[in-house]
């Protein structure tokens, strides 16, 4: 599959290094940031169909949780707090925090040690791409999973293990994938992924006062999580109008922390409609995801959201998903479904939803019920 027009275009350009063109054998054309937004026409394979390209000029009002009250201890302020996530979760599953303790200039520098990795040749970031059924290393507008509806972006994933993280994981990672020069970056995301994972606990302390629940049931749920952080870059298209940074979906994890520039794309869909999230530089972006919507047994909902891309700007954003540890077993709190009615999930580890979504289904607005599906149809109910 060439992700390029024509190969007379591409012969204008240098000798592509030997790992490139051995992709090419493969019939996999790399998403090769450099050269494609200077492609006459948008190649086939990224062209969406006209029903997820409804365009909006309108902006989501999703309410602004400031957690600053929570942290000094104010009851009042926390209640507060919980009670626009109630909201929130309600309605479309989406908010922004501000006053979350992460400091900006360590914000700044993950922003930077993005810029590095993605400025790499093509060839350094094939050398570290993401295996077949991982969520790990570096993919190419997931052209090495599908050939057709191809998001406008790159990526680049770690994991990352919570409490039970060894304190020098990320940077050994870094190190171990990218070499010994990368030591520094590896440095900058073992901080930011510390400080991304107590503030996811301190929002799932949050979500349970918001379901009136034990207080620290989430928290200790997630506390030796295995987490996810994603790079995305969005490089500038010619013709946005026919094409998707992200793809219409819910994440199937749990939780996500969002950190996005100043460019704008991030889109909800929320009454009925798709609606624009306004960056705030204060803030960060949360969304809520499948896992935890069957851990409030479907109250909350997991957002489906979706980025656009820039004509003229290229758009940078950095992820933390949260995940429980891969063998523990999703289910609602007893005293939810107690007052709540009956489950509507049964019982499930995230492992095997992470394998669904990464071996045999592309995540959209209904990842989380065509898994039950096929869960169900694979071994006995567990209800």
């Amino acid at each position: 599959m060439s992700l390029l027009v024509d190969s007379s275009t591409s012969t204008r350009h240098m000798c592509p290094p030997m790992q490139v063109m051995e992709e090419r054998e493969k019939g996999v054309m790399p998403f090769d940031s450099s050269l494609l937004p200077k492609q006459p026409n948008l190649p086939n394979q990224f062209v969406w169909p006209h029903g997820d390209l409804i365009h909006t000029q309108e902006e989501l009002k999703e309410p602004l949780v400031d957690l600053g009250g929570f942290f000094r201890g104010d009851q009042v302020a926390t209640t507060r707090a919980a009670e626009l996530i109630r909201i929130a979760g309600l309605h479309h599953g989406f908010f922004q925090v501000i006053n979350h303790g992460v400091d900006a200039s360590l914000i700044r520098a993950a922003h930077d040690q993005m810029d590095t990795f993605f400025k790499l040749p093509i060839s350094k970031k094939l050398s570290v791409r993401r295996k077949p059924g991982g969520v790990c290393g570096y993919s190419g507008a997931h052209a090495d999973r599908f050939s057709s509806k191809l998001p406008w972006k790159e990526t680049f994933s770690f994991g990352y293990q919570g409490s039970v993280s060894e304190p020098t994981a990320v940077v050994d990672y870094f190190k171990s994938v990218l070499g010994e020069d990368f030591e520094h970056t590896g440095w900058v995301y073992q901080r930011y992924c510390e400080a991304m994972n107590e503030l996811t606990l301190v929002i799932m302390e949050l979500l349970a006062i918001s379901l009136g629940v034990d207080r620290l049931h989430y928290r200790r749920f997630f506390e030796d999580g295995s987490s996810i952080i994603r790079f995305n870059y969005y490089p500038t298209c010619k013709e946005p109008g026919l094409t998707l940074g992200t793809g219409p979906h819910c994440d199937p994890t749990s939780l996500t922390i969002l950190h996005q520039d100043q460019v704008g794309g991030l889109q909800v869909f929320a009454n009925n409609k798709w609606q624009a999230v306004k960056p705030r530089p204060d803030a960060l972006v949360i969304n809520l995801g499948d896992t935890f919507m069957a851990l409030s047994n479907g109250k909350y909902k997991s957002c489906l959201h979706r980025a656009m891309v820039n004509r003229n700007s290229e758009r940078r954003s950095l992820v933390f998903f949260l995940n429980p540890r891969e063998d523990k077993v999703v289910r609602p709190p007893q005293d939810l479904v107690g007052r709540e009615g009956p489950r509507k999930y049964p019982d499930f580890t995230w492992s095997e939803l992470l394998e669904f979504t990464q071996k045999h289904y592309r995540a959209d607005g209904t990842t989380l019920q065509s898994f039950i599906n096929w869960l169900l149809s694979s071994k006995p109910s567990n209800f």
